[in-house]
C-alpha cells in the first residue's frame, strides 16, 4: 500500500475536469464542434462559465483534451494488436485493418465525430504529432522483430516504420478515407495494406 495518498482537492479536480470532457463531448456529437460553446457546456453541467474556465481557457482546450482522450483510446488498441502473438506481418495487417475500420466506422458514419477531427487536424496539434511519433514506435518494435525473425529485410527499423505509416495513412485520415472509400479506381484497404508489406521483405 503507498504511504502516499491522493489529495483529494486533486482527486475532484479530475472529477470536475472528466464531467466537463464527458460533457463537452456529448454536446459536440449531437449539435457539432462549431455549434458548440462554453455557455453549452456550463449550462448542460449546470455551473457557469467562469467555473468551466478555472479548468480550460478556452473551447479548443477543452476540444484538445477530448482529443487526446480519443487517440489515448486508439493507442491502447494499437498496443494491444501490436504487443500480442503472432508474426510481425500479421500483426502489422491487423493494425491496419483495425485502424482503417475504426475510422469508417467512428468516424465516417458519425458525421460530427468527424468534424472534431477535421477540425484538430487542421490545426496541427501538439497531441496529434505527438500520437504519430507513439504509433512509428510501436511499429518499428514490430518491425525490428520481424527483420530478426528473418521476416523482412535487413533496413533501419525507424525509418521503415515512418514509411510504413506514411503509405498507409491514407487508410486512417479521416479526410482522405472519405474522399477515396468505395471509389472503384482507388486501392482497396486490403490491397495497399499487402503492397506497404511487401516494401517491408
Amino acid at each position: 500500500m503507498s504511504d502516499v495518498a491522493e489529495n483529494p482537492v486533486d482527486l475532484a479536480r479530475q472529477e470536475t475536469v472528466g464531467r466537463i470532457l464527458d460533457s463537452a463531448e456529448r454536446l459536440f456529437l449531437h449539435y457539432g464542434y462549431t455549434k458548440t460553446n462554453v455557455a453549452d457546456i456550463a449550462r448542460d453541467l449546470g455551473m457557469s462559465p467562469a467555473n468551466i474556465y478555472r479548468f480550460f481557457a478556452s473551447k479548443v482546450e477543452i476540444h484538445q483534451a477530448i482529443c487526446g482522450r480519443m487517440l489515448g483510446a486508439v493507442y491502447q488498441m494499437a498496443c494491444e494488436i501490436l504487443r500480442a502473438e503472432g508474426s510481425a506481418t500479421e500483426r502489422l495487417r491487423r493494425f491496419i485493418y483495425a485502424q482503417h475500420n475504426l475510422t469508417v466506422e467512428t468516424m465516417l458514419d458519425k458525421e460530427k465525430v468527424h468534424e472534431m477531427v477535421v477540425v484538430a487536424l487542421e490545426r496541427d496539434w501538439h497531441v496529434i504529432e505527438k500520437h504519430i511519433d507513439r504509433l512509428h514506435e510501436l511499429m518499428a518494435e514490430v518491425i525490428s522483430e520481424g527483420i530478426a525473425a528473418g521476416e523482412f529485410s535487413k533496413q533501419d527499423p525507424q525509418i521503415a516504420a515512418r514509411c510504413f505509416g506514411a503509405a498507409t495513412s491514407t487508410l486512417c485520415h479521416p479526410q482522405m478515407v472519405s474522399q477515396c472509400v468505395n471509389k472503384p479506381n482507388r486501392a482497396t484497404y486490403r490491397e495497399l495494406t499487402e503492397y506497404a508489406l511487401r516494401a517491408l521483405k
